[in-house]
């Protein structure tokens, strides 16, 4: 994120400070962002005397994130029920609602046979898996038009979801307001920022995960581009939210706190190197999770060097510095998957260990496709303990002035 964004971001001042809610992405691990917004959600119905509106008034999504968001606007209108309305949808989730795995029946019969067969089947489609469920699900559960009288009611002021080009290698933002009035569009290298009307394709092209997911074409700039998830080449997740206007973030990552000693070489097997399935879990790490923490700390390092300056020079820049406030899990989710992977589909669970992606480390993998239950609602529990321990700082960013 570049100096000019933040410290133009910090000389913007409302009446009221925009809240913006910036969802990362990650897979099934989103569900952990579900549990801390219902916590959230609990805790502003608990508070006495305040309104139940929708507290945020930017939503960014990338890749699952980018699902979230797009749910939680078009629920914008219900107020704080909507944070309950997106737990129960997840609550519904199977995996067979995102995807599904079309490879001969008979290629199971044989480890070498599915390995063979699942690469040419990679090959001629471009992934592994097919997501049309997810398309179908999203077009029953999330209504745009609903979207749509959220921004015209002012219950959001701007939803954003991001997706990664193939075509260009441009990591594109994509904007949906009431109005144009005091948003416009950027370019920085490598990034670039158009509004449109956000359809169910821009979220399908946001969660593509690569290899895992096929690429989703879309229109930018009067030309079609095929683009993948948008955690790819996502170098500046916080950009958005401060050319949108926020004020005020609340981030929610699902990055790994720390690697388990699985990830590594298998016990009694000295001198051997990580497993296929560890090193592909590092990928997905790096792709989902990496910029974040960077991001929120040169923010923050900004923030320190301007309030460290002279008064006189900082009552000049008439500066106030973005109020950031990262969520993550404390706890491994790469851990709870490795204990989860017995809830994959039969189908994928044999493609995955044909390929040799469950050894070692292969939960890291497998959690980003466990969208079933026994996961999803352990993550969404880690979540609201999570937002418990920080409710302090949570109603104190969605509360204060």
């Amino acid at each position: 994120m570049s100096l000019a964004t933040i410290i133009h971001a910090g000389m913007r001042h409302y009446e009221q400070p925009n809240l913006a809610l910036v969802l990362m992405g990650g897979g099934a691990r989103t569900a952990y962002q579900v549990g801390v917004l219902r916590a959230l959600g609990n805790m502003l119905q608990a508070q006495p005397g305040r309104a139940r509106r929708f507290p945020f008034q930017i939503l960014i999504g990338t890749s699952a994130g980018a699902i979230n968001a797009a749910f939680l606007a078009a629920h914008a209108l219900e107020g704080l029920q909507a944070f309950e309305q997106l737990a129960e949808f997840w609550g519904r989730l199977r995996s067979s609602d995102v995807y599904r795995l079309t490879a001969p029946r008979w290629l199971a019969f044989s480890r070498v046979s599915l390995a063979l067969g699942l690469s040419r089947h990679v090959q001629a489609r471009g992934a592994l898996l097919d997501n049309t469920p997810l398309a179908e699900m999203l077009g029953r559960g999330i209504s745009l038009d609903n979207i749509e009288k959220a921004l015209r009611s002012r219950s959001i002021d701007a939803l954003a979801v991001t997706g990664s080009s193939y075509t260009s290698g441009v990591h594109w933002t994509f904007c949906q307001t009431a109005s144009r009035e005091g948003f416009q569009p950027w370019t920085r290298p490598g990034r670039r920022a158009e509004f449109q009307p956000l359809t169910i394709a821009h979220l399908m092209a946001s969660s593509a995960i690569p290899f895992l997911f096929p690429a989703t074409p879309l229109t930018v700039e009067g030309r079609q581009e095929h683009f993948g998830d948008g955690s790819m080449r996502q170098i500046t997740p916080l950009s958005p939210a401060m050319h949108l206007g926020a004020q005020k973030i609340l981030v929610i990552g699902v990055g790994q706190p720390e690697r388990p000693g699985f990830a590594v070489a298998p016990a009694g097997i000295p001198g051997r190197g990580p497993s296929l399935g560890s090193m592909a879990g590092h990928v997905m790490a790096s792709v989902f999770h990496d910029t974040l923490q960077a991001d929120v700390e040169q923010a923050r390092r900004v923030a320190d060097t301007i309030n460290g300056l002279p008064q006189e020079a900082v009552s000049a820049m008439n500066y106030k510095a973005i109020d950031v406030l990262a969520m993550a899990p404390t706890e491994s989710l790469d851990a709870l998957a490795q204990q989860s992977t017995g809830e994959l589909p039969t189908a994928i669970r044999q493609a995955l260990a044909a390929l040799g992606m469950l050894k070692g480390g292969g939960g890291a993998l497998a959690s980003y496709l466990l969208f079933e239950q026994g996961f999803i609602q352990s993550l969404m529990a880690m979540g609201e303990r999570d937002a418990m321990a920080r409710a302090d700082e949570l109603l104190e960013l969605v509360l204060g002035n």
